[in-house]
């Protein structure tokens, strides 16, 4: 066997017909759960066949891809503040925090009338039913048999 066919002899000793990462030593591993994986893949839509095909092509277990699209999304869009590197200013990023601050006193200050007013409008109806509940019971019972009649 020579130099360039041993380097493309992959995982279990099969042989891989690409070699990738610009050969350095990963192979793609051709599991049937890898190839189950990039037909379905193709199947339902296209593109996931080809980042499926291209996971398996750098020598990974599609098993690993749930878990590192996770990672790449968390890395992306998490609460990181350090987008277009505007937290080196440390002046800004006070101002920032406060301003997150003030924010979140107003929210709260909201979220308080808000209940107010709703506890408000309870005791509004309640007062306005009792009132029709004491004028009810005002009339008497015998006025309640004669409607009956």
């Amino acid at each position: 066997m020579s130099s360039s066919q041993a380097s493309a002899v992959g995982y279990r000793g099969s042989r891989s017909w690409s070699r990738c990462g610009g050969g350095e030593g990963r192979v793609a591993r051709w599991s049937g759960i890898n190839i189950a994986a990039m037909v379905v893949g193709f199947v339902f839509f296209w593109p996931v066949g080809l980042v499926v095909l291209f996971w398996i092509l750098s020598g990974r277990e599609v098993q690993d891809l749930p878990g590192a699209v996770r990672e790449q999304w968390n890395h992306l869009f998490s609460g990181n503040k350090n987008h277009h590197g505007l937290d080196d200013n440390v002046v800004f990023s006070e101002f920032q925090q406060t301003q997150y601050d003030r924010i979140r006193e107003i929210k709260e200050e909201i979220a308080t009338r808000a209940r107010r007013f709703k506890e408000f409008k309870m005791d509004a109806k309640r007062r306005a039913d009792q009132e029709e509940f004491n004028r009810f019971m005002a009339s008497g019972p015998d006025s309640v048999e004669r409607a009956d009649q």
